[in-house]
């Protein structure tokens, strides 16, 4: 369920991000893509996450092209905010009209009539965080959104939203190497029946064991980020090692233990890995069968903490 909107989702969704932008270069086979997509709606996965900074804009035209026939059984998410820049530096924009038109062409290129969850992807620190939500509020009172979230924002900023209008779900990285929100923002949306929905819960990539001393392209966004510095990446292995012998126990991957994990946080939470192949689709939806011992989450939960930050 995504907070109290009365939407229900599965129990992971997928984030279609890298289908199209950041990873790889962006450089996405888009048959690839909609197989994996349409395999995901096979196997039962109803939470689609997107943005309109993703490509810039190819991403939900992606998305909406794979989701057009099957539009009656899935959930739609995507999200406005962030300003694209040739350099990666990408700006932001919180004003209200940038906001409306925003979902106007966020609607046209998904090709759909209304949005399942908008978002705002950052807070603009120029624009007053009530303004920007107000411009929200004012879409789902149109019809052209269903509810409305909002995404790596403080826990002040989105009480402050809260206050106004029920915010639906918050979206922020989480996994087994990022949990700055556990201690306010997480349990804040426990407390209040707000979905959180965890982006790059596999530490974008590295969790699942797959990246170890390969090299990544000039191409690649990771490569720019200080855990996957060759150094870091070397410490950071020490991680994931664990989580493989966890996984061992249990028949698993690495990834679906830390899935496993995060689904281990409370029902409101909504992991949205994001994977252009079918088979990694597949591989995911299984961590929803995973149990892991009480012993396996203090473990897990006991990890030590990543070297290098996350940007």
């Amino acid at each position: 369920m995504l907070g109290g909107s009365g939407i229900e989702v599965s129990e992971i969704g997928l984030g279609c991000m890298g289908m199209s932008f950041l990873y790889e270069g962006g450089k996405g086979d888009d048959d690839e893509s909609i197989a994996a997509i349409h395999r995901a709606v096979e196997i039962g996965v109803t939470l689609f996450d997107t943005a309109d900074i993703y490509g810039p804009h190819t991403n939900e035209v992606l998305v909406g092209r794979a989701l057009r026939e099957l539009r009656d059984d899935v959930i739609i998410a995507t999200k406005c905010g962030i300003v694209h820049s040739p350099d990666l530096k990408h700006g932001r924009n919180g004003s209200p009209d940038y906001v409306r038109a925003s979902c106007d062409a966020s609607l046209e290129r998904l090709g759909i009539d209304v949005i399942d969850l908008y978002q705002l992807h950052r807070v603009d620190p120029n624009v007053p965080v009530e303004e920007t939500w107000g411009a929200f509020v004012g879409l789902l009172e149109a019809g052209k959104v269903r509810a409305i979230g909002i995404s790596e924002a403080t826990l002040e900023e989105i009480q402050r939203c809260h206050a106004i209008s029920p915010v639906a779900t918050v979206q922020s990285e989480f996994s087994l190497w990022t949990r700055e929100w556990a201690d306010d923002v997480l349990p804040w949306c426990r407390e209040n029946n707000v979905g959180f929905l965890p982006y790059s819960p596999l530490g974008r990539g590295f969790l699942t064991g797959a990246i170890t001393s390969v090299e990544m392209g000039a191409d690649d966004y990771r490569a720019t980020m200080p855990r996957f510095a060759p150094e870091a990446k070397a410490q950071n292995q020490t991680i994931v090692d664990r989580v493989r012998e966890i996984a061992a126990a249990h028949d698993a991957t690495p990834a679906q233990v830390a899935l496993a994990w995060i689904l281990t946080q409370g029902e409101q939470v909504v992991p949205i890995p994001g994977t252009r192949r079918r088979v990694r689709v597949e591989e995911n939806m299984a961590a929803a069968d995973l149990v892991l011992s009480a012993d396996e989450v203090l473990t897990l939960t006991s990890l030590p903490a990543p070297v290098g930050t996350r940007y």
